[in-house]
């Protein structure tokens, strides 16, 4: 419904008229004359173009009043009420730990048909599934040889999936601290006070750095009331690979700290796997709730604007000729 931001402004609307009737007239001052006929006629005829030109300066009057009500009309702010949708809130916090460790670069995953590196395809999934958490507070954490808090908590979850995209192998060391990624999740949910809150694990490797175990981490989690998802990315198991392999990936510690915090365990070989595991995750963790109502409003301030300026250039222009 179209209402005004500022009517009070509309009180401005009969100023010009006000102040014409209330200041004093300017005196005329002048006097009778008698002239020949022929002279009479002449100035009948200049009476006659005068009349002309006083009718165009009443149209200039005219255009001087509509470009006053259109500033006015402006001023007052027109504006639509608008109601829209409003951002859903699931009331979860969600933070993705990610695992950017050296392994991260070897280059046995697919991705429409072309060979791409871990990193390539976990970032490209892994950003598409922070897009579709709309209505959750998600956070990002990356971890190599230390922990570091990438994104904080926000609602901005297109913010999250950029994040995802830009960060780099290794700023965060080229070993793999689990455990210190996975406690830094933790130490931002204590002052949490989400109804539900969610870590997503993701890592490739083995944990080989850090003083705190794993599964401790995970006791943790579970005392926090907090759920942790893991997902071991990469086609060999450190159970089944042979001695001194490089670039597998424990599954056997990250189904534990899922089993133990009361969260699921996903075991991803290829890209389809990684995505099939983010479709799980979001029937596991749905978003689906219902959002207050908001309100915003459609501003019609700059059409009286635009026409009052039209006006005037078009009074200046004819002033000019």
């Amino acid at each position: 419904m179209l209402d005004l931001a500022q009517p009070w402004f509309l009180l401005l609307l009969p100023a010009p008229l006000l102040l014409r009737r209330l200041l004093p007239p300017r005196p005329v001052t002048g006097g009778a004359l008698e002239v020949p006929e022929r002279i009479g006629k002449a100035l009948d005829r200049v009476e006659k173009a005068e009349t002309v030109g006083s009718l165009k300066r009443h149209g200039a009057l005219y255009t001087l009043w509509a470009v006053w009500a259109f500033i006015i009309l402006a001023l007052t702010g027109p504006r639509d009420l608008a109601p829209v949708p409003a951002l859903k809130i699931t009331g979860r916090d969600l933070a993705i730990v990610l695992d950017l460790s050296g392994s991260m670069v070897r280059d046995d995953f697919f991705l429409d048909g072309q060979k791409v590196t871990r990193y390539e395809a976990v970032t490209k999934v892994g950003a598409e599934f922070a897009r579709r958490r709309a209505g959750d507070r998600v956070a990002l954490i990356v971890f190599g040889s230390e922990a570091y808090y990438a994104a904080p908590f926000t609602f901005d979850t297109e913010a999250i999936a950029r994040r995802i995209e830009t960060s780099v192998i290794g700023i965060s060391g080229r070993a793999t601290n689990m455990s210190d990624g996975l406690g830094l999740a933790l130490k931002r949910m204590e002052t949490s006070t989400a109804e539900s809150r969610v870590v997503i694990l993701l890592s490739d490797g083995v944990n080989n750095m850090g003083a705190t175990d794993p599964l401790g981490v995970a006791e943790l989690a579970a005392e926090m009331d907090v759920r942790v998802h893991t997902i071991a990315l990469g086609p060999k198991d450190l159970s089944t690979a042979e001695e001194g392999e490089r670039g597998v990936v424990d599954a056997a510690t990250l189904r534990a700290i899922s089993e133990i915090s009361g969260g699921e365990s996903f075991r991803v070989k290829t890209t389809e796997d990684l995505v099939t595991v983010t479709a799980a995750l979001d029937r596991l963790e749905a978003t689906e709730s219902q959002g207050l109502a908001a309100e915003v409003f459609q501003e019609y301030w700059m059409w009286p604007a635009a026409l009052a300026a039209l006006l005037s250039v078009g009074l200046a222009w004819r002033a000019g000729q």
